[in-house]
């Protein structure tokens, strides 16, 4: 049970999977910080307010005194729209156009295509994928 949980766990797969969610991660603070320290306090320098939200709500009258008021937020949906328009242009300016350039680069022959694996890498690789083969019919025929 063990040698298959660190099978699972040492996969390329999970690894990757897993260096990608704490990038995201360090990379959700920095745009949490774009948009905190220095979006937030331009907005709040032009409308007199931090963020968008409260800005511009509706409160509607309950129909009975038991009920709440309902409160439609316009600057609330503004302010969810403006902070996804930032997310996604600091994704774009700092992972698809740096890649989008690379890939025009390497296109053009300017940046060097990787290395490809020496010719015994790829032979062990070929070894492996092969023992792995033969240990899944083992498995599935037991």
């Amino acid at each position: 049970m063990l040698k298959g949980f660190k099978e699972f766990v040492m996969r390329g797969n999970v690894v990757d999977l897993a260096v990608g969610i704490i990038i995201g991660s360090a990379f959700a603070a920095v745009v949490s910080s774009l948009v905190d320290d220095v979006l937030n306090p331009l907005v709040g320098a032009i409308f007199g307010k931090p963020d968008l939200s409260g800005l511009w709500d509706v409160t509607l009258r309950a129909a009975t005194a038991t009920q709440e008021a309902s409160v439609i937020s316009i600057g609330g949906f503004l302010n969810a729209i403006l902070q996804f328009l930032i997310i996604a242009a600091a994704l774009y300016f700092a992972v698809v156009l740096p890649l989008n350039r690379l890939a025009g680069r390497r296109k053009a022959g300017t940046e060097p295509e990787p290395e490809a694996p020496a010719e015994d890498v790829l032979l062990l690789q070929e070894i492996r994928d092969l023992l792995a083969a033969q240990q899944r019919q083992g498995r599935s025929s037991v």
